[in-house]
């Protein structure tokens, strides 16, 4: 019997799980990271946001474009895969970062988790993945979680800051759609394709069209900023913390999918409210502990045991980019069907 226990646990805790909860969490943080600098630049009326993601994509461009021109190898995928790619995360980063001039921190983060249902639709549909009782539950705890540091707030009057709060939530609520479209995208290709060529075809489109983006919209208001360190500081902190994210979404995506990386985001909202009673001795609410407790309990139930979604079954459906890998790598053998589909448990 204790030998069957351990066992069991051996078979729920594996390396995938641990990584993706350490992966997960310090993205979140990293998320949070990026929120801050947001709405600091923000409160001192800085409202660039295209330009506070260009930076993130020159770095990607140049950092894995270098590695790809090394490399010399052609393309896995489709260039113009990409070109939709970087326009779906720069509009997405767009409307999160414009959102912080009407609304609050808070309110960002909350309404962010949108992102969450329309991830499971979209890998329901299109990557085939199938969310059965132990993970819907998981994503239901996580969500109940967030809806007390809703009430939370609400109560203690944090989400009133903010000059046009329900044109900020309408702007964060399109962006947190974009992002499950980028996601799931990016998972996709991460698992069909190449991490490197992703994060570099992602920085020099993302960069392209930043850079027609921010000189239609942006040009006067970077003239008027008077730069400065307090300025400067938090649109370089911010470009730093999204190049590390960026990087690291990738590893995560192919280990434990998009749905697990938007569950470990939720907690972004949490890490913040530590930082504020921390750093700047703020009192929150009893409900943000119970709802840290709750929204750690359903990740960790929605993780544990992911190690068998990577088992494909045998009517998996075909992936014109894994067929195309197998044609050229071997003639010989005619088509090979590739499988993008997984199954959770």
């Amino acid at each position: 019997m204790r030998r069957l226990r351990i066992m069991d646990i051996n078979k729920f805790w594996t390396r995938n799980t641990l990584i993706g909860l350490a992966l997960g969490q310090f993205l979140s943080l990293l998320i949070t990271a990026t929120g801050f600098a947001s709405s600091d630049l923000a409160k001192k009326g800085i409202n660039a946001p295209t330009s506070q993601s260009f930076l993130n994509y020159v770095f990607l461009a140049v950092v894995y474009g270098g590695i790809l021109l090394y490399r010399r190898k052609p393309l896995k995928a489709k260039w113009y895969y990409y070109i939709l790619l970087g326009l779906v995360d720069v509009e997405a980063n767009f409307l999160v970062v414009k959102a912080y001039q009407y609304t609050s921190l808070t309110s960002v983060m909350l309404l962010d988790c949108w992102s969450i249902p329309c991830v499971m639709l979209l890998t329901w549909i299109f990557l085939k993945t199938k969310y059965r009782f132990k993970k819907i539950t998981g994503v239901i705890i996580c969500i109940a979680g967030l809806v007390l540091v809703v009430f939370s707030d609400v109560h203690a009057g944090d989400r009133a800051g903010g000059s046009n709060p329900r044109k900020g939530d309408v702007l964060v609520i399109a962006g947190a759609t974009l992002y499950a479209f980028s996601n799931v995208s990016e998972e996709f290709l991460v698992k069909n394709a190449d991490r490197e060529e992703l994060m570099a075809m992602l920085g020099v489109f993302g960069g392209i069209i930043s850079a027609i983006q921010i000189t239609i919209l942006e040009r006067a208001e970077l003239n008027s900023i008077h730069w400065s360190a307090g300025a400067a500081f938090p649109f370089v902190g911010f470009a730093v913390a999204m190049f590390m994210f960026y990087s690291l979404v990738p590893v995560l995506l192919k280990t434990n999918g998009s749905t697990m990386l938007n569950l470990s985001l939720l907690t972004s909202d949490m890490w913040s409210v530590l930082i504020r009673i921390f750093s700047y001795h703020e009192k929150v609410d009893w409900m943000y502990y119970v709802a840290f407790g709750a929204v750690a309990t359903g990740i960790v139930i929605y993780s544990v045991g992911y190690g068998d979604e990577d088992q494909h079954p045998p009517n998996a459906i075909e992936d014109p980019l894994a067929i195309k890998q197998d044609e050229e790598s071997n003639h010989s053998k005619g088509t090979a069907a590739g499988s993008s589909k997984t199954w959770a448990t």
